[in-house]
């Protein structure tokens, strides 16, 4: 009789190592409900296989070899010239309103905000204006733990409470906590039931009188009252111009950040402006020969671009990225786990998505903006972002036009990080002063960082480009268009496009748009 041995049944070591990979790629096509929680724990584990591909290579190309003229740099790097109007963030009182000192405080506000951290500078500059509404104190907002950004940075940890104070001392008071006999009003108290000094009703963008109507009874009735969310509740519109030139005050002068964030912001413009020889001698290892006249325009300056392109925004816009299918079925599993494959423009193709202006610029798609307005490849380019979709293989692209691409952890050492290392908020408000004293502001796709830095940019008459999104699409859909024709498109689509003064419109946000509201002709 013969004997058969385990090992002839079961295959070998190598076929058990393959056997086994195979199965981890098809169990989630399968079972994606197993591997739900798991996408959500560890994004990345059953993420993209293959780099992507270059989704204009013609272009790209001719990019990396175009010329660029003296003229066209001294344009681009020459500050804007002064527009005619001036900030005006005074906050005058109407004649027949008393002064705070007269008045007393009808009780305390509490507002619990979300978001991240330029969502959150909006809801505490509408704070304070609702607190001034209803004539009430502000005790310093609580900021909430955000589930995308995963920060539990307090209002402390990122401005200077002292100061937000004292800049507003005589405009509405305000205090750091509340007095003991109203220690029980916490967010955990208003987290386990429901509570009648708490209100969850506010509409977005609510008018003073409801707050009047709604709010300022509970007010008088407790002494307290906390309000979330709160994100986006008050209105832009029909508002007193004293209301309006507060929350610019709370926004532009009010809100400063810690002293160890502006401290290593400083750090990294020092640096971006005054390379040291050996970062230089790194940094232009792959500069093209040129031009030193066109290299001198942009010395000592740069230009800071907020990349806009993490995995939650590629996995909403439902457009292609250049990943091939792995890509494609990765996003759509990272959609089924965030919004349970709610994605509302998935309905359409690619290139119907790309028509309508609604697919965010790649790193790719963004360095051929910047090389097409004039950007050279000596420039200095602070890249401004949470975490790039892709990580180095999606940034190579961009990497090769503009070498000299920095970002906080270039600049900087770990130990000079420590202090902001990991918390989303701190790394944003670096970005956002970085930003602040930039040459050039411009962001890839808007979104909140891109609206608060376009208003107060715009405020102190600084250049900052806008992608024009709809002009963009219709230009990377023509495979067959030539640099000289793209570089021209690009230029006529964005003259005015540069940080030129767009007056507010009804429903605008008044920190996208400060003039005429929180700026006067001048």
């Amino acid at each position: 009789m013969k004997v058969h041995h385990f090992h002839e049944y079961w295959p070998n070591h190598s076929h058990r190592v393959a056997l086994a990979a195979a199965l981890l790629l098809l169990l989630p096509a399968f079972s994606p409900n197993l591997f739900a929680p798991l996408g959500r724990a560890f994004p990345s584990i059953f993420s993209e296989w293959n780099a992507p591909k270059s989704m204009h290579f013609h272009l790209f190309k001719a990019a990396l070899q175009h010329p660029i003229s003296v003229q066209q740099q001294r344009s681009l790097w020459s500050p804007l010239a002064h527009q005619g109007w001036r900030p005006c963030l005074d906050v005058e009182e109407p004649k027949d309103v008393p002064s705070l000192s007269l008045k007393k405080s009808k009780g305390y506000i509490q507002v619990f905000l979300d978001g991240g951290l330029n969502q959150q500078k909006m809801g505490i500059c509408d704070a304070v204006a609702v607190a001034k509404i209803l004539n009430a104190t502000l005790v310093i907002p609580h900021l909430d733990v955000n589930p995308v950004w995963q920060d539990s940075s307090s209002f402390a940890e990122i401005f200077d409470v002292d100061h937000f104070i004292s800049v507003l001392r005589d405009e509405v008071s305000i205090v750091k906590e509340l007095p003991g006999e109203l220690s029980w009003s916490t967010r955990e108290y208003y987290a386990t039931g429901i509570r009648a000094t708490r209100i969850k009703t506010a509409p977005v963008h609510a008018s003073a009188d409801w707050y009047l109507e709604n709010v300022l009874p509970v007010l008088q009735s407790y002494g307290v009252v906390a309000i979330a969310p709160f994100s986006h509740r008050l209105t832009f519109n029909n508002l007193p111009l004293n209301i309006q030139r507060l929350r610019c005050k709370v926004n532009f002068q009010a809100l400063d950040f810690v002293p160890h964030i502006k401290e290593l912001g400083e750090t990294l413009v020092h640096r971006l402006r005054f390379p040291s020889s050996e970062n230089q001698i790194l940094g232009t290892e792959h500069v093209q020969e040129g031009n030193n006249e066109v290299k001198m325009q942009g010395a000592g300056k740069y230009v800071v671009l907020h990349l806009r392109f993490d995995k939650d925004m590629a996995a909403h816009s439902a457009c292609d990225f250049g990943g091939g299918k792995a890509e494609k079925l990765a996003l759509a599993k990272y959609r089924q786990v965030l919004w349970q494959g709610r994605v509302l423009n998935s309905q359409f193709t690619d290139n119907e998505l790309r028509n309508q202006g609604r697919c965010p610029l790649t790193p790719e798609e963004i360095g051929l903006l910047l090389a097409a307005l004039g950007f050279s490849n000596s420039t200095r380019l602070y890249l401004a972002s949470h975490k790039v979709y892709g990580g180095e293989a999606r940034i190579s692209a961009l990497r090769k036009l503009f070498p000299l691409m920095e970002d906080k952890k270039g600049l900087s050492s770990s130990e000079e990080r420590e202090r902001v290392e990991g918390k989303a908020s701190l790394l944003a408000a670096v970005d956002y002063f970085v930003s602040m004293h930039s040459d050039i502001f411009i962001s890839a796709s808007p979104g909140n960082m891109h609206n608060a830095l376009v208003g107060h940019r715009a405020l102190l008459n600084l250049k900052t480009i806008r992608p024009n999104m709809g002009l963009l699409s219709q230009l990377f859909l023509n495979k067959s268009m030539e640099w000289s024709e793209f570089q021209q498109a690009v230029l006529n689509g964005h003259k005015s496009r540069q940080g030129q003064i767009r007056l507010r419109k009804e429903k605008q946000s008044i920190y996208t748009y400060p003039a005429p509201d929180c700026m006067c002709p001048s």
